[in-house]
């Protein structure tokens, strides 16, 4: 074993300085940006995912449209509800006291369709739960047979049924612990 060399030294500073996915993340930029450019690779930093906004969620698909969007929280059943309080929420953000003076659809399965009319019977097709906040948070994605997501690119299959892909997603609060 001979010494190591300038080069050696620096990314074994660095891997010892991180943890293996950040460290892989920052070699993959580093990689990226050699190659792709600095624009390239400033689009890969940290938070600058679309959909980063809700917690555990570090892809790129966006929320559902909501009273609250980027916020589209729901309760268990897909209607809306406000992203901090919790409350019943109408389709323009008020609180929702009365059914026959203000109006509300559920999330995914009406306010999508309303929304983008090319979307066909959305529907919530499963998800995943992470911890946030001290609170175990739900995030749910709301499957089509749209060609396209919301964010205008193409769909990816995540947890919806054979046939369907993500369109967006929502999230629920969950009252246990983490």
């Amino acid at each position: 074993m001979g010494e190591l060399t300038a080069g050696e030294r620096i990314w074994r500073a660095l891997a010892g300085r991180t943890s293996r996915r950040g460290f892989l993340g920052k070699m993959g930029r580093g990689v990226v940006a050699l190659s792709g450019g600095g624009l390239v690779a400033s689009t890969l930093a940290p938070g600058r995912a679309e959909a980063h906004h809700i917690c555990g969620h570090t892809f790129t698909t966006g929320s559902c449209p909501h009273p609250f969007a980027p916020l589209s929280r729901t309760d268990r059943y897909g209607w809306p509800l406000h992203p901090t309080h919790g409350y019943p929420v109408d389709d323009r953000g008020r609180v929702f006291v009365d059914p026959e003076d203000q109006v509300r659809h559920k999330t995914c399965e009406e306010f999508v369709h309303m929304r983008y009319r090319f979307v066909r019977n959305p529907r919530y097709g499963g998800g995943w739960t992470r911890c946030c906040g001290g609170r175990l948070r739900h995030i749910n994605d709301c499957c089509s047979r749209s060609r396209k997501r919301i964010n205008g690119d193409f769909g990816v299959r995540g947890y919806c049924p054979r046939g369907l892909v993500v369109f967006c997603i929502t999230y629920r609060e969950l009252t246990r612990r983490c």
